[in-house]
């Protein structure tokens, strides 16, 4: 995909580095943000983001950086897209907010009809309702699920994350600490093994015949490729068969496309890699490129059942962040897709040879489009690479237990991702060099430059 010259990084190759990293000016924003901020925000390491333009950002200290983290898969159109950006300038200008839950905003209705539209929902028919976040509208869909079949029960999947919200963490099930120090949580929350045909087996042999009888399960929720829990991505015939046990059992399938919609994997929804159709679909993150806002798209039968005052949100479907997600839509539709697909194969291509070349480091590398993982042997070589890529400034996330995330705006060129490939490639060699398998360099206490371990 090609790209404009660069109004930020100007004649500058990107990354490119000026100090040490972190900088200076940097290490004092931390200490700053460490007073005022809630310690309960994990931070990866010590990006300090002033600008952004494609997959560019400028740190504070005058760094640039090759951005494959998106904001954790959210700027799908890039770092302040022109077009995005004009639709926000011109929505402001008109109307900045006015509550769609008690009153009839004429842009929230028209992004509502475009995601029905384009969300495979089973039965075809569906109707749309917004809100701020992932974890607001899973909340919605738990809601939902429940007021519509008068059942009680809902069916996660170990690894997954749906949010951190009360009843978004009960479904959460990729890490115990999000549950530590909160119970009780949600009752009537169940998790299953995830991503084989074998696994299906679970349903019948062990929850319906033994914990809950099939008639009380109002949902199952699943991530169709699992985002945080590692990027993990089921065999062919699992969501089919779930498709097939939700249908015998009168069960409704939602969809958790949060991190995996919108055209992320190469398809405009990861469900139709598989050909499976929801009867509920969630979607936030890369459906405004950075905007908050949030999307449940359901059977329209469904959202029928109930009625006014049900649910709603004083903020959710904002028309700044429709504005957003409509101009975010258009870009995605015109090309991104495919340029997912297409780049999600060149990252593949560079990134396997790497399992050959170290097979004591590198486990696995997976995904579909650009929502790529490459699982390490340890979670702390994981980290020692994803801190090797930032320091030669490349953003990477790290992600379930022993993974590298990579997940760039949609918009990545062929160029960048050979960068990206690169910087990975250094950064796998030095760990691999530094450590041979056995972990001997860790970032010092919360950040700093790796120091032996004891």
């Amino acid at each position: 995909m090609a790209h404009a010259p660069s109004r930020l990084a100007h004649a500058r190759p990107v990354p490119h580095i000026v100090t040490e990293i972190p900088g200076p000016r940097a290490r004092a924003h931390v200490a700053y943000d460490e007073t005022w901020t809630s310690p309960s925000l994990p931070r990866a390491y010590p990006i300090v983001p002033v600008r952004g333009e494609g997959l560019t950002v400028e740190d504070i200290d005058g760094n640039l950086f090759l951005d494959f983290a998106a904001g954790i898969a959210v700027t799908s159109t890039g770092h302040s897209h022109p077009k995005v950006v004009a639709a926000i300038k011109e929505q402001a200008a008109d109307l900045i907010h006015f509550s769609a839950s008690d009153f009839y905003l004429p842009i929230y209705a028209e992004l509502c009809e475009r995601l029905a539209n384009l969300a495979p929902i089973k039965g075809g028919r569906a109707r749309t309702y917004l809100g701020n976040s992932g974890a607001e509208v899973v909340e919605t869909s738990i809601k939902l699920a429940r007021y519509a079949t008068g059942r009680q029960n809902v069916v996660a999947f170990l690894g997954a994350f749906h949010g951190r919200t009360y009843g978004a963490v009960s479904l959460t099930a990729s890490k115990s600490k999000y549950h530590a120090h909160f119970g009780p949580l949600l009752p009537g929350v169940y998790h299953a093994p995830y991503g084989t045909v074998e696994s299906l087996k679970w349903f019948d042999e062990v929850l319906f015949d033994k914990l809950v009888p099939a008639n009380e399960v109002a949902a199952i929720i699943v991530e169709p490729i699992q985002g945080e829990g590692g990027y993990l991505v089921p065999e062919e015939g699992f969501l089919p068969g779930l498709r097939e046990i939700c249908d015998r059992h009168g069960i409704l399938l939602i969809a958790d496309e949060i991190q995996s919609g919108v055209g992320r994997t190469g398809a405009m929804w990861a469900v139709d890699l598989w050909d499976v159709k929801p009867d509920i679909l969630l979607t936030a993150k890369g459906i405004a490129s950075g905007m908050p806002i949030a999307g449940m798209v359901a059977r329209a039968d469904l959202l029928e059942k109930w009625g006014a005052g049900a649910h709603g949100s004083t903020y959710g479907g904002n028309p700044v962040a429709c504005a957003a997600a409509l101009a975010t839509l258009d870009l995605i539709e015109a090309g991104l897709v495919d340029n997912a697909r297409a780049r999600g194969d060149q990252a593949m291509a560079g990134l396997r040879p790497l399992v050959t070349r170290f097979p004591r480091l590198i486990r696995d590398v997976r995904g579909r489009g650009l929502m790529i993982g490459l699982e390490l042997d340890t979670a702390a070589h994981a980290e020692e690479v994803q801190w090797a890529c930032f320091q030669r400034g490349l953003l990477v996330l790290q992600c379930g237990k022993s993974a590298v995330r990579m997940s760039p705006a949609l918009t990545v060129s062929e160029d960048e991702m050979a960068t990206a490939l690169r910087i990975v490639g250094e950064a796998v060699t030095e760990v691999a060099a530094r450590t041979d398998g056995i972990s001997t360099a860790v970032p010092s206490g919360r950040f700093g430059s790796p120091r032996p371990r004891p």
